[in-house]
């Protein structure tokens, strides 16, 4: 992690949410702790968060009962703390336990293998005065909206839509005010989209393929891949 960072423009909290159970991935270890090529991807998720050179803290949040594991798991230095059922509530506890943030980064363990890089450039743009930062990529699959019964109901144009990643990076005092005004089990999908209720401003910068979410069998077997190939 990065002492000089905080004198900088503020000190960065990354917040890595992994209490999710992770059922659409088939394993029956939480997700955050299956491992890709040998490792967790909770402890792939945490060093590109460090070898990023730009984040001060490091909170995960974890079921309670994997407390003791997780501290096996990882490094020197990263805080530890029980999440929720859902994660809203993980993230909530992050911010809880982390008052003393000037920049929030929420960071999916299950985007095991993000780069460093892209990190970096997300906490430069809110250092440069930006309030909420994502990462995004160009939608290639025409995207449908259907009914409750499968029919469609539009099409979307496809140059408008993006797909999101994360890291997601925030002003400390925004991201708090969104989690204040969301209700428990809310339905956001992710914290951007509490920081849009409030008609704040999220702005995308590009994102990486290699930040894609491990949720399916066939995801983690690219995953898996792609480490050995890195090996190799």
């Amino acid at each position: 992690m990065n002492p000089e960072s905080a004198a900088d423009g503020g000190r960065v909290v990354a917040l890595v949410p992994a209490a999710g159970r992770g059922v659409r991935l088939g394993q029956s270890t939480p997700k955050a702790f299956v491992q890709v090529g040998g490792t967790s991807m909770l402890r792939r998720a945490v060093d590109g968060l460090v070898e990023s050179g730009v984040v001060d803290d490091v909170v995960v949040m974890v079921p309670d009962e994997f407390v003791g594991a997780t501290a096996e798991l990882l490094p020197p230095g990263v805080r530890i703390v029980v999440g929720g059922a859902e994660r809203i509530d993980s993230v909530r506890a992050g911010i809880t336990a982390s008052p003393d943030a000037d920049i929030y980064l929420v960071h999916d363990a299950a985007r095991a293998l993000t780069p460093p890089a892209l990190i970096a450039r997300i906490v430069a743009e809110l250092r440069c005065g930006r309030a909420a930062v994502v990462p995004a990529l160009e939608v290639a699959d025409t995207i449908k909206s259907v009914d409750i019964m499968g029919g469609v109901t539009g099409t979307p144009k496809r140059a408008e839509l993006r797909a999101i990643q994360t890291p997601q990076g925030f002003d400390a005092a925004l991201l708090r005010r969104a989690y204040e005004s969301a209700g428990p089990g809310d339905a956001a999908t992710d914290d951007a989209g509490l920081v849009e209720r409030l008609g704040e401003r999220v702005r995308t910068i590009p994102g990486e393929p290699l930040a894609f979410k491990i949720t399916t069998p066939l995801d983690l077997l690219l995953a898996d891949a792609v480490v050995g190939a890195r090996e190799s």
